[in-house]
């Protein structure tokens, strides 16, 4: 694993432009950065995906002894919606998409950091633009990449299973949600899929069906949501969640797995697993990173190392847990994060944030990659 200087294309911006990246720069600050990419031999590949679907196993398993033991307090869910959130896991496993984040350098075994099971952003440029940056750059390595490819074949496989319309949803005015869900709609349409966009904002409910409608007060039997579980659950229609006629995506088990609490159910089923890092719900010895259950892009994340404050700010009102604090290591003065992709069951490609800090968040760059 190589971190390599690489030139931009000439007319980088209009060519990922047309290419649906409108968010390349946030306040003049480059988030697509292709002034870099990272170069992996095929046994590293071999390893991510190796590790994708170990931990993608185990999460599963972690679920259900939630569910059995009743860990509910553990992840913050109201006793409402228990066995609604049951009755998921029990009948409609179906689920499109998520995205572990590792710690990796291409020697020590690939660490999950945390679970974007829910509302992983980041796939318009982990499927489509670096794909693209890689056919013009170099066309004769290869890249871990089926993303989009998986993506028509989980669509196909769901609407195999539904009929109606498919809604896509996000929050009104954030153009970065806007356009992964919206690419996210496009890869539905390649598989043969009627779809209609919705922002969460005109989502409305007719309590006289018992059913979530559209602005023109149409019925919405299926809906795929960039909008997290916990936020759904605290909006005005959340308590119409457990019993309205329609079918979820992600489906409503899928908040367990992205609550940070997972981390440390996982770590007390499997001790002895190298892709994991030691977690708890309260502090453990040693140098450790504090992280909220609920939290995104790297808020409230605290690392602390010899009892001082290395980097971040633990500000929170949700729950907490305590991780072994794995240093990762740099290149050229960079701490890469890989985000390794489950779509429909199967590890389908990588993408990867990095940072002059310790701590990804929201203006963390995204960089392209290779293998071969």
């Amino acid at each position: 694993m190589r971190r390599l200087k690489s030139n931009p294309r000439p007319d980088w911006k209009k060519t990922v432009e047309s290419q649906g990246l409108h968010y390349h720069t946030f306040d003049g600050v480059l988030y697509w950065d292709e002034s870099a990419c990272y170069h992996f031999e095929e046994h590293e590949i071999d390893a991510i995906e190796q590790a994708t679907y170990a931990i993608d196993g185990m999460c599963l398993e972690a679920v259900e002894a939630v569910i059995r033991d009743g860990m509910w307090d553990r992840f913050g869910i109201a006793p409402v919606y228990r066995d609604w959130i049951r009755n998921s896991w029990e009948v409609d496993r179906h689920t499109i998409v998520g995205r572990f984040d590792f710690a990796y350098d291409g020697d020590d075994s690939p660490k999950m950091l945390e679970y974007n099971a829910d509302t992983p952003t980041g796939l318009l440029e982990a499927a489509a633009i670096q794909w693209y940056w890689q056919q013009d750059c170099c066309p004769d390595m290869d890249q871990f990449n089926s993303l989009h490819e998986r993506l028509v074949e989980a669509w196909q496989r769901f609407i195999a299973e539904s009929n109606g319309v498919l809604y896509f949803l996000s929050t009104a005015g954030h153009l970065e949600d806007y356009m992964n869900v919206n690419y996210l709609r496009d890869t539905a349409i390649q598989a043969g899929a009627r779809t209609e966009y919705l922002s969460i904002e005109e989502l409305g409910f007719d309590s006289r069906t018992e059913q979530f409608v559209d602005a023109q007060n149409q019925a919405i039997s299926s809906a795929f949501k960039l909008y997290p579980w916990e936020w759904m659950l605290n909006e005005a229609f959340g308590k119409h969640l457990v019993y309205a006629k329609m079918k979820w995506l992600e489906p409503p088990w899928k908040i367990l797995l992205s609550n940070k609490a997972i981390m440390a159910v996982l770590w007390d089923l499997f001790p002895d697993s190298p892709y994991l890092l030691e977690t708890s719900f309260s502090p453990i010895s040693g140098d450790y990173v504090r992280k909220p259950c609920q939290s995104r892009e790297g808020q409230g994340v605290e690392i602390r190392v010899g009892g001082n404050v290395l980097a971040g700010n633990h500000e929170t009102d949700s729950g907490t847990i305590y991780q072994r604090y794995n240093a990762i290591r740099k290149f050229d003065g960079q701490t890469p994060v890989i985000g390794s992709w489950m779509v429909n069951g199967y590890a389908a490609g990588i993408g990867i944030r990095e940072d002059s800090g310790l701590i990804t968040g929201n203006d963390s760059r995204f960089v392209p990659h290779f293998f071969g």
